[in-house]
């Protein structure tokens, strides 16, 4: 019994990756077995195989058509010889399977959940952060709320190709991946344009408390997105287990604010303009989540590294020239953008500089600045973080888990906003809802990941480099 990936590779070398010390004869097959623990993004000029990330697998000798150099033949003398066979089939080793040590699997499993668990807290810690700084930065810039969301884009541009040009130049980013399709990191860019654009928009009509109810179409939107492109099928407990997580989220964030009203008040069209600001967002995601998928076959089993999915997909361009599309993009959208924030296009360099002042907190203009530069910094850098980890936990799970991550990070930073933090005077209180609906989330949380036993085994077929 094998469960889990099963990948076919073409011929390796005596000194590729695969060793095979033990061979075993039966009706004229030879089998060779091993178990490899192979590194993620390995590529080694020598190696016969490269797998994406680090696990147990299995690799044996199976018959087919066809000869290759050192596979099976006769030699002068007439008698059999045996070199390495010509094609491996590579499968994880699973529990119960009578070649393996059951033990060990088990902990290889335990392993990988720990990491995406780990990966998801990190995740939700730092939305957590983004949450709560973005509201203090926005203490000293409460006046250019505008400026400091084109600070944090071009930051983003910025600091994330200065780190992709250093893990480039360290190898860690090869030039294969740079060769990578651009049409896909530019589709990538133009859903976040087009999820932002449409959001302020909506977000400049809508309540605050109609938002949250609304931001959940996001988790819906991606496990239809998923079904439809990624072909992924969900069981009964993990959509009842989503369902519960958003339900809990709404309890929790809006009880007793009166968001339903606020939906009616204001109206059909910009309720439905945000949910489909929240579908682009998810295509984005999912989007991201086919490169990752399709990176493993283009690069012949290894990774792409995140910062190219990121710097790629927030500028639309590689190469030196980093700013020709994005600037174009933003050029395009800077007069509807600005006017969302109530800001004449024509006074809009006006308030650009004065908005550098407030951040740089120098000059004439820098009453009611406090707490610049220091928070409007603390937000981007955090921000930064939470964009990194989020595309992590996409990266070695789903777009599906990195979402229920977010959305758990809203109720939490309710709660933060409770304490006597810095610069925002009078706490908040809790909603009324708060507890009752963290259960309803917890619940689901814990649905969701529930896994019956003797669930049926998947199987991906992957052709490794020859």
């Amino acid at each position: 019994m094998s469960c889990g990936r099963r990948l076919t590779a073409g011929c390796t070398t005596q000194n590729g990756v695969a060793q095979l010390p033990q061979v075993q004869r039966t009706d004229g097959i030879e089998y060779r077995i091993s178990w490899l623990t192979l590194n993620r993004n390995v590529k080694s000029p020598q190696a016969g195989i490269v797998l994406r990330s680090p696990r147990l697998y299995i690799v044996e000798a199976v018959r087919h058509g066809g000869a290759c150099e050192g596979s099976e033949g006769r030699g002068e003398d007439g008698k059999e010889k045996f070199g390495p066979p010509c094609r491996y089939s590579v499968g994880d080793r699973a529990v119960g399977d009578q070649r393996g040590d059951p033990e060990e699997v088990t902990n290889v499993k335990i392993d990988r959940k720990v990491e995406v668990v780990v990966a998801a807290a990190v995740t939700v810690v730092f939305g957590v952060g983004n949450r709560v700084l973005y509201k203090l930065a926005l203490v000293p810039l409460k006046r250019y709320p505008f400026f400091l969301a084109q600070l944090a884009t071009f930051g983003y541009i910025i600091v994330f190709f200065s780190i992709l040009r250093l893990r480039h130049q360290a190898g860690i980013v090869t030039d294969e991946m740079l060769s990578m399709p651009k049409t896909p990191f530019l589709a990538v860019g133009l859903l976040e344009a087009l999820g932002a654009a449409t959001g302020m928009a909506a977000g400049a009509v809508l309540s605050g408390a109609s938002i949250p109810i609304l931001s959940q179409s996001f988790l819906v939107w991606q496990i239809i997105l998923s079904i439809v492109f990624l072909h992924r099928r969900y069981k009964i407990n993990q959509l009842l287990g989503c369902f519960l997580v958003a339900i809990g989220v709404v309890v929790t964030v809006v009880s007793g604010s009166g968001a339903g009203h606020s939906l009616t008040e204001a109206g059909i069209f910009w309720s439905l303009l945000m949910i489909v600001s929240f579908m682009f967002q998810a295509a984005d995601t999912v989007l991201k989540e086919t490169i990752f998928l399709n990176a493993g076959r283009r690069l012949k089993g290894g990774s792409v590294d995140l910062f190219v999915v990121n710097s790629y997909g927030s500028a639309f361009q590689v190469g030196g020239d980093l700013h020709t599309l994005m600037a174009l993009f933003v050029c395009l959208l800077l007069p509807f953008m600005s006017k969302l924030w109530g800001i004449p296009f024509s006074q809009l360099p006006t308030y650009l500089k004065d908005g550098a002042a407030c951040f740089l907190n120098i000059g004439t203009l820098t009453s009611g600045c406090d707490g610049a530069p220091m928070l409007p910094l603390l937000f981007v850098i955090v921000n930064m973080a939470f964009n990194i980890s989020l595309l992590h936990l996409l990266k070695i799970s789903s777009a599906v888990v990195s979402s229920l991550a977010s959305t758990i990070s809203v109720p939490i930073s309710v709660f933060a906003f409770t304490l006597p933090l810095p610069y925002l005077g009078v706490a908040s209180s809790l909603p009324s809802g708060f507890i009752t609906g963290a259960i309803i989330l917890v619940l689901g949380l814990l649905i969701y990941t529930w896994t019956p036993n003797g669930g049926p085994p998947t199987n991906v077929s992957l052709a490794s480099p020859s």
